[in-house]
C-alpha cells in the first residue's frame, strides 16, 4: 500500500464543509422528490440510480477509475477485500431514504440537526477504535469539546415547541442517518485506500446502495401501491449527482481528517446551507430564526475547538 500524501488541514476541512453543504442541498431535493412521489424510499432509489449511471459512465471514461474497478474486482474474487468494505452504500441508502421521508416535512435544518447528533457520536467512537483509514485518533479534550458543541447545536434547535410539534420517529430517523453517514465515510475511506481509487470506492458505494434500495422500494410499492408519476422538473433529479460528488470527496479526504473532524466540518456546511435553504424556502415546521443563528454559531465553535492546532516552531 502506498503512503497517503498529507493534505493541508484547511484544504481538508474546506472539503468537509463542502460535503455538508452538498448534503443539505441533496436533502431538500430528495425531500421534495419524496413528497411529489408520495414515497420517500422510491425517491431514494431514483436519486441513487441517477448517481450510479453517472459513476458507470465516469468509470468507463477515465483510465484510472477503470483500473481501480479492476483492482476491486480482483480483490473481491480473491477475497483479499473483506465483505464489510463493500457495504458503505447500504448506509447511503438509509440516508437518501430518510431524506425522502422526513426532510420534505421537517425542513432541511431540523433534518440536519438529527444527522449532526448521529455523526458526532459515532464519529468519536469510530476514531477511537481506529475504524477509519486514519487509524486510531486520540480522544483529545478539543475533540470531545467539539463533539459537545455539535450536540449543543442540536439542543438549541430542539428547544421551544419543536419537540412538541414533531413526532419522535421523525427525529430518530435523521439520527440513524447520521450514524450511517459516519460509518459510510470510514468504510469508503478504507476501501479507497485498499484499491487506490476514491472513485472506485464511490462506485461500490452506489452499487450496494442501489441494490438495497431496489429491495426496499419493491417492498414499499407492494405495501403502499405505486408511487405518483415522476415529476418533469430536471432539478429534482440532481440529488444523485450531489451524492456522487460528496461521497467521492469524503472517501478522498477522510484519511486526512479522521471521521470526527470530517463530520464536524460537514456539520458546519450542513447547518449553514440548511439555514439558507430554509430561509429562502420555509418548511412546514422547524426551528425559529434565532435558533438557526445560534446553532450555526455553536457549530462553528465545534469545528474550531476540535481542530488540531499546533504552534509553529521558530
Amino acid at each position: 500500500m502506498t503512503a497517503t500524501r498529507s493534505l493541508p488541514a484547511p484544504l481538508a476541512l474546506g472539503g468537509a464543509v463542502a460535503i455538508g453543504a452538498m448534503t443539505a442541498i441533496q436533502a431538500r431535493i430528495n425531500g421534495v422528490l419524496g413528497v411529489r412521489l408520495d414515497d420517500g424510499i422510491v425517491a431514494g432509489l431514483v436519486s441513487f440510480g441517477v448517481g450510479l449511471v453517472v459513476l458507470i459512465v465516469v468509470t468507463l471514461a477515465l483510465p484510472s477509475a477503470h483500473a481501480g474497478a479492476a483492482r476491486l474486482w480482483r480483490g473481491i474474487r480473491s477475497r483479499t477485500i473483506p465483505n464489510w468494505m463493500l457495504l458503505g452504500g447500504a448506509c447511503g441508502a438509509l440516508t437518501v431514504s430518510t431524506q425522502g421521508v422526513t426532510a420534505g416535512v421537517l425542513g432541511v435544518s431540523l433534518f440536519t440537526v438529527g444527522v449532526v447528533a448521529g455523526q458526532t457520536v459515532h464519529g468519536l467512537v469510530l476514531d477511537r477504535i481506529g475504524f477509519g483509514p486514519a487509524g486510531v485518533v486520540a480522544v483529545t479534550p478539543g475533540r470531545v469539546l467539539g463533539g459537545a458543541f455539535a450536540l449543543a447545536a442540536v439542543g438549541v434547535s430542539l428547544s421551544g415547541d419543536v419537540i412538541a410539534s414533531t413526532p419522535l420517529w421523525l427525529l430518530l430517523l435523521p439520527f440513524a442517518a447520521g450514524v450511517g453517514i459516519a460509518w459510510q465515510a470510514a468504510t469508503n475511506g478504507r476501501l479507497a485506500q485498499r484499491v487506490g481509487s476514491p472513485m472506485t470506492a464511490t462506485l461500490m458505494s452506489f452499487v450496494a446502495g442501489t441494490a438495497v434500495l431496489i429491495v426496499a422500494a419493491s417492498v414499499s410499492v407492494a405495501v403502499r401501491g405505486m408511487p405518483e408519476a415522476l415529476p418533469v422538473e430536471p432539478w429534482l433529479y440532481l440529488g444523485g449527482l450531489l451524492g456522487f460528488a460528496y461521497i467521492l470527496l469524503g472517501a478522498a479526504i477522510v484519511a486526512h481528517t479522521g471521521v470526527l473532524l470530517l463530520g464536524l466540518g460537514s456539520v458546519l456546511g450542513q447547518l449553514t446551507a440548511s439555514v439558507v435553504i430554509d430561509l429562502l424556502w420555509p418548511p412546514a415546521s422547524g426551528p425559529a430564526h434565532w435558533q438557526l443563528a445560534v446553532m450555526v454559531a455553536v457549530a462553528v465553535a465545534s469545528v474550531v475547538v476540535a481542530l488540531p492546532w499546533r504552534r509553529r516552531r521558530r
